[in-house]
């Protein structure tokens, strides 16, 4: 088939997207990723439930596509993602006219919706359609914080640790593609490997993928100010292949407000930190 997929949301769902045209690909279809204008046998919509501005971007999207699908240019419409996965019964109910709906880590029941079976030899290769000098590189699933404004455990569930083992074949498959720049991302890059190896190991996992050939620069991506550390700050400041940056949501410096958020950090803890930045 001619299968079009349009991506919505963060860097996290392009790397599931990519993951889906992957196992596409490899079966025969034809795939483009965010065409300028759509015109295939299938549409599949990557959706975001994040912020009221995503959800209503997805919601127009998806009209969109319906619109498309009048006018004779797409047969078929799939949406998946964090939207589906946060309000699938009533959209199921809005928008009769999308013909399949499969929320996150689905991507084997959507496959299988398509006549093809998930490949597993696949699991750590990515098409690859961002820009060709750089990577996400995803190396966990959910969070285990409850932020009193965040729905993302809601909609993602606990946090999952994928295997260093696994993540460094990625990573050494995406430098084969050419691939210079790694950015590591998740919902809290600092709690890393605590649920599967019952201590951080952001720091081994740095150390591992600082030895692959053609990776020059690794980039840190969301690490929650609580578990950033003096260790990590001191890897960072030694490396000659981790850029001097880090993505740190530092939202307050109320301890009332901190509390109200349920962050589960103080304002003294955040400016130590920022201290030691």
């Amino acid at each position: 088939m001619r299968i079009d997929i349009i991506n919505l949301g963060c860097s996290k769902n392009l790397v599931d997207s990519e993951s889906l045209m992957t196992q596409l690909i490899a079966r025969g279809h034809q795939l483009r990723i965010d065409p300028a204008r759509v015109n295939a046998d299938l549409l599949i919509v990557n959706t975001c439930g994040f912020i009221h501005d995503a959800k209503e971007e997805s919601i127009n999207v998806l009209l969109e596509a319906i619109e498309a699908r009048n006018a004779g240019r797409i047969k078929k419409i799939i949406a998946m993602g964090c939207l589906v996965q946060r309000y699938r019964q009533d959209l199921q109910t809005e928008l009769p006219e999308v013909d399949d709906w499969f929320g996150v880590d689905e991507l084997a029941g959507l496959l299988k919706s398509l006549g093809t079976e998930f490949n597993p030899e696949l699991l750590n290769q990515r098409i690859h359609p961002t820009p060709r000098k750089y990577g996400y590189l995803k190396i966990s699933e959910g969070c285990n914080r409850n932020c009193a404004f965040c729905a993302i455990p809601a909609i993602r569930g606990k946090y999952v640790s994928r295997s260093i083992e696994d993540l460094v074949s990625e990573a050494k498959f995406l430098a084969s593609k050419g691939v210079r720049e790694l950015i590591l991302i998740a919902q809290d890059l600092s709690y890393y490997g605590r649920d599967r190896y019952r201590k951080s190991m952001l720091l081994p996992l740095l150390n591992q993928l600082e030895e692959i050939t053609g990776i020059e620069w690794i980039r840190l991506h969301y690490a929650y100010p609580n578990d950033v550390n003096s260790q990590l700050i001191k890897k960072i400041a030694s490396s000659e292949k981790i850029c001097n940056y880090l993505d740190i949501p530092v939202q307050h410096i109320s301890n009332r407000m901190l509390r109200k958020m349920k962050r589960g950090i103080s304002k003294e803890r955040t400016q130590s930190l920022i201290q030691q930045l």
